[in-house]
């Protein structure tokens, strides 16, 4: 029997978006002059079956963990705030948590392997795996049996009757990791993709640098003659976090499910890359948030064939980019469905264009 993974995504409705397409044709405008809106409108028609789409149910989980290579020096933060951090995502105080409410979107918080879990705190998903993934430049990040428990864990927090889902992140020392999968799957070096993450200064900069190459050095063999599926599991199982492997595993079952994914910035970009290698046809369920100021991001959304939707000079992750996005998503979806037609307006054709 396939494992989940392998299971087909949802079919795109090509009825519905063509439908979609004929009623932005006719609505009072120029074509084309609402652009990218447009689009939007039209890719959600196709995700939801229906001419015109809505935005009625925005679910986003924050997957949190944290690293072992942290203790190579590679993050101006100790791994202690990846537990504070995780109560403060309960407690509503988080930049995410904001853009949660104000946009009535659920929010769910999950610890999938924090060192230093907050304790007695209400509201936290306890999916945890490890205390932390292991040191990746002296062993493996995890074990096969982590890593498919993480995948699971991702998996279990999407939910069909959702009409977008958001990723999210928290992990001290997950940009080195993600840095790492990336340069492993497009053979990118280490200073093409490791930025400065949550702040370190040019010394840190240099070790993150290193850390990478070093842990790519001691495993790449592992993934050296896979591709797709396997190879991708293996580098997130040698290189990888547990937070992001969660990511990717809800993004497939999100696309299989019939659910599209706002994607965030770098370290969910790096998510949806690992998804796309592990069920390519995941691909057409992606839209992406913001650009991240992270260094690598902007060649991660070269890699993917990605135009985001904002570009704010943004690196907090949380989701939080991509949450922003859902004020352009929401407003491009009630242009299309609240725009009186010609017809409706009493307007000529070619009198709206000016």
């Amino acid at each position: 029997m396939n494992a989940w993974w392998q299971q087909p995504v949802a079919m795109i409705d090509t009825a519905a978006m063509a439908a979609a397409q004929a009623r932005q044709a006719v609505l009072t405008k120029p074509p084309g002059a609402l652009g990218r809106l447009e689009t939007v409108a039209e890719t959600f028609a196709g995700w939801q079956g229906r001419a015109v789409p809505a935005l009625d149910r925005v679910d986003i989980a924050v997957f949190a963990a944290d690293h072992g290579v942290t203790a190579r020096g590679v993050s101006a933060f100790d791994q202690a705030v990846t537990g504070q951090m995780i109560a403060n995502f309960a407690a509503g105080g988080a930049a995410i948590c904001v853009l949660a409410r104000r946009h009535g979107a659920r929010l769910a918080v999950v610890d999938v392997g924090a060192v230093a879990p907050p304790a007695g705190v209400a509201g936290v998903i306890d999916a945890r795996i490890a205390p932390g993934t292991a040191d990746f430049t002296e062993t493996a990040a995890m074990s096969a049996g982590q890593l498919d428990r993480a995948l699971q864990v991702g998996r279990e927090r999407v939910s069909a009757s959702a009409d977008l889902f958001i990723g999210g992140e928290m992990g001290i020392g997950n940009t080195t990791s993600a840095a790492a999968v990336f340069a492993a799957l497009t053979g990118r070096a280490p200073a093409e993709v490791v930025g400065r993450g949550a702040g370190v200064d040019a010394a840190g900069l240099a070790r993150k640098q290193a850390v990478v190459a070093a842990g790519l050095e001691r495993h790449r063999a592992r993934w050296a003659h896979m591709q797709g599926a396997r190879r991708a599991q293996a580098v997130l199982r040698c290189v990888g976090g547990f937070e992001i492997a969660a990511l990717a595993g809800s993004f497939v079952a999100a696309a299989q499910a019939g659910v599209p994914v706002l994607v965030d910035g770098f370290i969910a970009g790096v998510a949806a890359l690992c998804a796309r290698e592990i069920a390519p046809d995941c691909r057409h369920w992606q839209i992406f948030g913001h650009r991240s100021a992270e260094i690598g991001h902007t060649r991660l959304l070269d890699t993917l064939a990605a135009r985001p939707l904002l570009d704010l000079d943004m690196r907090l992750g949380e989701g939080s980019g991509a949450a922003l996005a859902l004020g352009v998503i929401g407003d491009a979806l009630a242009l299309h469905a609240e725009m009186a037609t010609f017809d409706e307006a009493g307007v000529a054709a070619s009198d709206a264009d000016g």
